[in-house]
């Protein structure tokens, strides 16, 4: 049970010999008193000083300890009263206890009385906050449980959705190196270059679907650095630059030479970059009604943010898959996706706390538009 040290009583009398009596024994028993001597003074003191418990007398001028009590309970429930009545006022203080009072003793106050009120006024103080800790503690077993359920959920959907994807790079790599066994067979160096080029594009395919597992599965801290945006836009597109010449479609870059430094995670930003114009050359791919296409990739400095446009002439995106395509888990590319490529590079970009805009149309095309802060914001980003 918790004991009477620090606990604030409001003592509500009009007499000032009680109040003093009253001030002086609550003070001995370790208590923190504050005092009113009417109902009208006594609620705006309780309003400021917000005490645990309220001992007031019942009967009062200018106001009766039942409407206080009454006005006091409607501000705050867990405020524990107990009245004071004369003998003559046994019907006002059996009502009392209609309006929730903790207890009434009479006059003349018996300090014994007094305090196995007051102890019974902490007990149940004490005991709501053992049902409020109770109910947190609950409360966050929910939210634990639910989260656990959560993600054995996302756990069990890219199991699922890993299996099916490599299930598909493994046929494929067996159809590369079929070609390629075939062509040393029949000394066909054609059927040969035709397999290597087949499992050495299924294993770039491997590889990235690990780091995106990787990525996906691991908390990763910062370390951010200071550097020049336009190093980093030009190393981004020297690493995706010969994939995009090998499939023959068009890389135009663009690079604000004055667009200064930001502070970021070098490495992690460049997969996300990387992570969104493969889906770009994936987008370009699948646009069967053209034998050319193009993909820009630009970078300018704009106040406060570096801003990357990824744009591509591929096949392009209607409204329902705009607004799922960084959803966890969700792909177009059938079995050659994971539906975590632009799930993580979302993440990445939310972590440094940027943002990722997306315009697209059906046959048209998309241009992703990736805007970074140049400093670090106050919250750190938002993580995943």
């Amino acid at each position: 049970m918790d004991n009477a040290r620090g606990q604030t009583i409001l003592i509500v009398d009009d007499e000032p010999d009680i109040r003093e009596v009253l001030a002086i024994s609550l003070q001995d028993m370790g208590y923190r008193t504050v005092e009113a001597e009417n109902a009208m003074q006594a609620f705006a003191v309780f309003m400021d000083e917000n005490p645990q418990i309220v001992v007031t007398d019942i009967k009062m001028p200018g106001g009766d300890g039942i409407e206080l009590l009454r006005r006091i309970k409607h501000e705050n429930p867990e405020t524990e009263v107990v009245m004071i009545t004369g003998h003559g006022d046994m019907n006002l203080a059996i009502r009392s206890l209609k309006y929730e009072a903790t207890d009434f003793i009479t006059k003349p106050i018996n300090v014994d009385a007094l305090e196995i009120a007051l102890r019974r006024a902490r007990e149940k103080i004490a005991m709501r906050r053992k049902l409020q800790d109770y109910t947190r503690s609950l409360e966050q077993l929910v939210k634990e449980k639910t989260e656990l359920q959560d993600h054995l959920a996302s756990l069990g959907l890219m199991i699922g959705s890993i299996s099916h994807g490599m299930k598909g790079l493994l046929t494929s790599l067996d159809g590369g190196l079929y070609l390629v066994s075939s062509g040393l067979k029949k000394k066909d160096l054609n059927r040969v270059e035709q397999g290597c080029r087949a499992a050495g594009e299924t294993a770039g395919r491997i590889r990235k679907m690990v780091l995106d597992i990787l990525y996906y599965a691991k908390e990763r801290t910062l370390n951010r650095t200071d550097v020049a945006a336009t190093a980093f836009a030009e190393d981004v597109a020297r690493v995706i630059r010969p994939g995009l010449d090998g499939y023959g479609i068009r890389f135009d870059c663009s690079f604000d030479k004055s667009a200064g430094t930001f502070s970021v995670d070098a490495d992690y930003l460049h997969a996300a970059l990387v992570n969104i114009l493969e889906n770009a050359a994936d987008a370009c791919l699948k646009d069967r009604g053209s034998q050319t296409h193009r993909i820009g990739f630009s970078m300018a400095g704009r106040g406060d943010e570096i801003v990357f446009i990824i744009a591509d002439d591929g096949i392009g995106m209607d409204r329902d898959t705009c607004d799922r395509i960084f959803a966890l888990f969700y792909s177009t590319k059938g079995r050659k996706g994971t539906g975590l490529g632009l799930f993580i590079a979302n993440q990445i970009v939310g972590q440094h706390g940027g943002t990722i805009a997306v315009s697209s149309k059906p046959g048209e095309g998309s241009a992703f538009t990736v805007s970074i802060p140049r400093t670090p914001p106050e919250n750190g980003g938002t993580g995943h």
